[in-house]
């Protein structure tokens, strides 16, 4: 790893540090962005800890920089822009909220901590770490060791204070490529009851970050695994063991092909460059897209597993963990019609009528976001090489213009009043027809549609 004494945040911050050493405080930069500067990627979350003066010493202090705003009643953390970065000034933590703590509880600062003493609290090694103003690296804990060595480990006992940070590992080891040491998978397991108060709002953060930041997503369902916090999501956990056709996937069971099609599903992401949105869409649905597997498999006569419907059964799995996990209702309205429709490609011709009617199937959900899906799921089972079965799909409903929506209606009410209908409930009937007639490609315009429901309709 490089020197960090010369990068340019650092520079960027100088004036800064400056101005908080001359009002007495002693200013780091401290946790995530040190982290990231070490692995050599844009540091983010920029946080400046400052010891030895009290908040209303470092109001003054910032005055200077601009818009200052205060956080919490205790002015313990005032955030600022500088150069384009958001900052944080902090002052040292002696204890965090945990979710045994009221809503709306803040952190106890204490500005006499020592930077060692302070750095403790933190989660884990990785982010334990400081840089002085000068460059110079503080690791009390070994975390730039445990960075190279891609290993999470809880920087003290302190970690058990917020059992959250379990799902905090997860996102982290999908974000970074790491794994739980073996000590903290112990101590993660001591943490499983105490799961059970904690907000849905904080899980769902971590989760969110696991789908949105993770490019190896997989590295977070091991830390699942070995932390012993699988068990809290029974839809994932019935996937372990659950085997599969041996010819179709020899990667081996459900556990292990979502594995793997989770990470294909983040490559698909990065290639496509897709928005946080439809990555979080991607990304739960290849997690959820077999949890109907373990009910429905059975062996054939052959003694080969099977699961006859499985996609179908994995719709209320699917809504039952994503509510388990505090998703938006947005996310089910999505996922859902991805998981119950990921095997349509395997068992009907990619035709124009198929495709509209599959895009109608989808919404909201579209025939992009599904032929991704079937995308990451044939290229998760290696040693089988990638592939796109789907593509012809999403083929003719490009051409179809129904790739990111489904079919807009041809015929509408005003045109059947126009030729003459009534309003009411016949002409609604009327319109439902004339819909399923145009996805089956009876007509393709609003006049031939219209003419078509005043030839077939029933007086």
């Amino acid at each position: 790893m490089t020197p960090l004494v010369h990068h340019p945040l650092l520079e960027t911050l100088a004036p800064l540090f400056d101005a908080l050493a001359r009002a007495g405080g002693r200013p780091l930069l401290v946790g995530g962005a040190v982290r990231d500067l070490l692995l050599r990627l844009p540091p983010t979350d920029i946080d400046v800890e400052v010891y030895g003066v009290d908040g209303q010493t470092l109001t003054a202090a910032l005055a200077p920089f601009g818009r200052v705003d205060a956080v919490g009643r205790s002015f313990g953390v005032l955030k600022l822009r500088l150069d384009g970065y958001e900052v944080d000034v902090t002052l040292p933590v002696r204890r965090h909220p945990t979710g045994d703590d009221e809503p709306g509880t803040l952190p106890e600062y204490d500005p006499s901590l020592t930077p060692h003493a302070a750095l403790a609290r933190r989660d884990f090694t990785i982010n334990a770490l400081a840089l002085t103003p000068f460059g110079d690296l503080i690791d009390y804990f070994g975390g730039r060791a445990d960075l190279e060595a891609r290993v999470l480990r809880h920087t003290s006992d302190a970690f058990g204070d917020d059992p959250l940070r379990v799902l905090r590992a997860m996102q982290f080891a999908a974000r970074f490529d790491m794994r739980l040491a073996p000590e903290t998978a112990v101590l993660c397991r001591t943490l499983l009851p105490a799961s059970t108060r904690l907000p849905l709002d904080r899980i769902w953060r971590e989760w969110h970050k696991w789908a949105t930041l993770g490019r190896h997503p997989s590295a977070g369902l091991r830390v699942l695994e070995e932390s012993g916090w699988l068990a809290l999501y029974p839809e994932l956990a019935a996937l372990k063991g659950c085997p599969q056709h041996p010819r179709y996937h020899p990667e081996g069971d459900v556990w292990v092909h979502t594995w793997h099609v989770c990470d294909m599903a983040a490559s698909i992401a990065d290639r496509d460059a897709l928005d946080a949105r439809d990555r979080t869409v991607l990304m739960f649905a290849a997690l959820c897209h077999d949890l109907g597997k373990p009910s429905t498999t059975v062996p054939d006569d052959d003694g080969i597993p099977r699961s006859p419907g499985h996609a179908a059964a994995g719709v209320p799995l699917t809504q039952a963990f994503l509510a388990r996990i505090g998703a938006p209702h947005w996310i089910e309205r999505l996922v859902t019609p991805l998981v119950r429709e990921h095997l349509t490609h395997l068992h009907t011709p990619a035709t124009p009528r198929v495709v509209r009617r599959l895009a109608h199937r989808l919404a909201p959900a579209t025939l992009v976001q599904w032929e991704r899906l079937v995308e990451a799921d044939a290229s998760g089972r290696p040693p089988m090489p990638p592939e796109r079965p789907a593509a012809a799909f999403l083929a003719i409903a490009e051409a179809e213009g129904s790739a990111s929506n489904r079919p807009a209606p041809l015929v509408r009410g005003r045109d059947l009043i126009a030729a003459g209908i009534a309003p009411g409930p016949r002409l609604g009937k009327m319109l439902r027809r004339a819909y399923e007639a145009q996805l089956d490609g009876v007509f393709s315009t609003m006049e031939e549609g219209v003419a078509w429901v005043l030839q077939t309709h029933e007086d």
